[in-house]
């Protein structure tokens, strides 16, 4: 019974309704666009944060690694010296010259190792200086960018409060706005404001010409809008027409 109701709605009644959902969704879009970009915004800079907070927590873990392979080095050159004092100790009672040389080919290669041990810490240093300027960057960066994102929150937050009570109460009587209307003109009303740029998608004839897309209406089409007995559609722009309510 419900949807037969609705089939015998006049046009006269359904473009009422249509008109009554307009004005209440483009209440809604003001407030929306009080907001402006402000949720992208954040949304941006909750992405960024996100990201910079992985890069730092990355340049971290190589800065572990570059520290733990100094380390390393340093290890090795302190085997090396005992390995070093250790043959030395030993040529003092080899029996005879093959001993001598073969201990003091090992303290040859000990010798070497220390040296490159030595080499690879300056550049393992060198590594870690300049790893440790980036991660001063990394977290600059960071901070100021959660800076602008605790500003950027505040600000929306301060907006929604003011806002949401209004908002709510819109889209409840948008909701309720809906329920006369039947699917069909829902659906178009729906894709037009989708489409629409402004989310006028039920616009009043002004000035003989059309509210949407300003462009000029013939006569007889006028007359057709007036006495309201069929939906009648821009044809340059496709929103629904409704007569000047001044």
């Amino acid at each position: 019974m419900a949807t037969k109701t609705k089939v015998e709605i006049g046009v006269s009644e359904k473009l009422d309704a249509l008109y009554k959902l307009q004005a209440i969704d483009s209440q809604i879009d003001k407030i929306r666009t009080v907001r402006g970009e402000l949720p992208l915004e954040v949304q941006d800079l909750e992405d960024e944060i996100v990201g910079l907070n992985t890069r730092v927590e990355k340049i971290k873990e190589e800065l572990k690694e570059l520290e733990d392979l100094g380390l390393a080095h340093k290890n090795t050159i302190t085997d090396a010296n005992a390995a070093i004092k250790k043959y030395t100790e030993q040529q003092k009672n080899v029996r005879n010259n093959r001993e001598y040389e073969s201990l003091s080919k090992e303290i040859e290669f000990q010798t070497l190792e220390i040296q490159l041990s030595e080499k690879r810490i300056k550049e393992n240093k060198f590594a870690i200086d300049s790893k440790k300027e980036i991660l001063v960057e990394a977290e600059a960066r960071l901070s100021a960018r959660q800076g602008d994102l605790d500003a950027k929150k505040g600000e929306l937050d301060e907006i929604i409060a003011e806002t949401e009570k209004d908002e709510q109460g819109l889209l409840k009587q948008s909701d309720a706005a809906r329920k006369g209307i039947e699917e069909r003109l829902l659906f178009a009303y729906d894709k037009l404001r989708t489409n629409a740029k402004n989310g006028l998608a039920v616009v009043q004839v002004v000035r003989n010409s059309c509210g949407g897309c300003f462009n000029s209406i013939p006569p007889q089409r006028q007359m057709e809008i007036e006495m309201r007995k069929k939906i009648t559609i821009c044809e340059h722009c496709g929103r629904i027409l409704v007569p000047s309510q001044d």
